[in-house]
């Protein structure tokens, strides 16, 4: 990268003072705050006025000098999960264990054309669940597609012939996630981070955080480990201001590599208009949404929320990363536009 192209990637934060920093911080906090309340109180003055219909309970345009972004067009955001992403999944194979010792699908998904010894654990489960009747052969063709839709239809699950997390999940031929995920000792009350804001109950920095998952980058970046549901945010020296837990995808459609945060919202919506997500921060664009961080996502019809902070370090997204409010406010301060995300 060459001297002028850096200086225009420069960060405004760095110039910032701690205190303005800190201030910046805690209106971000604000904003999630009171745009969780003006969505409770759309839903309230909808209903209390006699609509039948909950779609008209939206956010406003401007709040406290925010702007809030509702995508209801152009590209969703995928917080809320489409079973058809399973379809998007990559088939490289992966280390997986399972907690009895039993086999795994050896990959983040299989489909029609593939083989080993994945495919020769998928068939065994599907034989001893009655939906594959021919020799355990370890190649992915016609009979196994066949017993794998059939399998999906009878358990209910999206039928598309493909076996990612939620097929090998009820199959249980996927491996123990629980045993991949690092759970630190909630801070003291009233902790803070490196950069001196608020610890959430899952968050951690400095020398009390996780380390690094291995080839995860240098520099400035935010850090994004799949397997393990966590998140760091590092300073340019390498020092890891803050980690956190999340709640990721619970299919395999985000993206390992280098990407950038290209987008934010201070509010925006599913792509089923179903769930306001605040403070989304994009790094990543597929063919059917857009995929980034943000606070956990609120129900449109009612204003609470999907899930609970107990449930972070859990795949629950249909594609975003779903943080503590506390988190999600020290990212949208954090991960300016052209911030580097490291997913592992």
């Amino acid at each position: 990268m060459n001297d002028a192209r850096r200086h225009q990637r420069e960060p405004a934060w760095k110039a910032k003072p701690v205190a303005q920093r800190r201030h910046e911080f805690a209106l971000a906090l604000a904003v999630v705050g009171v745009l969780a309340a003006a969505t409770i109180g759309a839903v309230v003055t909808s209903r209390s006025s006699g609509s039948t219909s909950l779609a008209a309970a939206a956010p406003p345009t401007t709040l406290a000098g925010f702007d809030v972004d509702v995508e209801l067009t152009g590209l969703p955001d995928l917080a809320v999960a489409d079973p058809s992403q399973n379809a998007t999944e990559p088939t490289t194979p992966v280390e997986q264990e399972r907690t009895d010792g039993g086999c795994t699908i050896g990959a983040l998904s299989l489909h029609l054309g593939g083989s080993g010894d994945g495919v020769a654990c998928l068939q065994q489960a599907l034989a001893d669940r009655g939906h594959f009747t021919e020799a355990v052969d370890g190649d992915f063709g016609g009979s196994t597609l066949r017993a794998v839709m059939d399998y999906q239809t009878d358990a209910q699950l999206f039928v598309d012939g493909v076996v990612g997390r939620e097929s090998a999940l009820a199959l249980g031929i996927w491996p123990d996630e629980e045993s991949l995920i690092v759970r630190t000792p909630p801070p003291a009350p009233g902790a803070k981070d490196l950069w001196g804001v608020e610890l959430s109950p899952v968050a951690s920095a400095g020398t009390d955080a996780p380390p690094l998952p291995p080839d995860s980058g240098s520099g400035r970046r935010v850090v994004y480990d799949r397997a393990g549901q966590r998140v760091w945010a590092v300073r340019e020296d390498g020092l890891i201001l803050r980690s956190w837990l999340v709640s990721g995808s619970a299919y395999s459609n985000e993206t390992p590599g280098t990407h950038e945060v290209y987008s934010r919202s201070d509010m925006s919506t599913a792509w089923n208009g179903e769930a306001y997500l605040p403070q989304m921060v994009r790094w990543l664009k597929t063919d059917i949404g857009a995929i980034g961080f943000h606070a956990i996502p609120l129900h449109v019809d009612d204003g609470s929320p999907y899930q609970t902070s107990d449930e972070l370090g859990t795949r629950l997204s249909g594609g975003c990363q779903r943080q503590h409010n506390l988190d999600a406010a020290f990212l949208w301060a954090f991960a300016t536009i052209g911030t580097p995300v490291v997913v592992t």
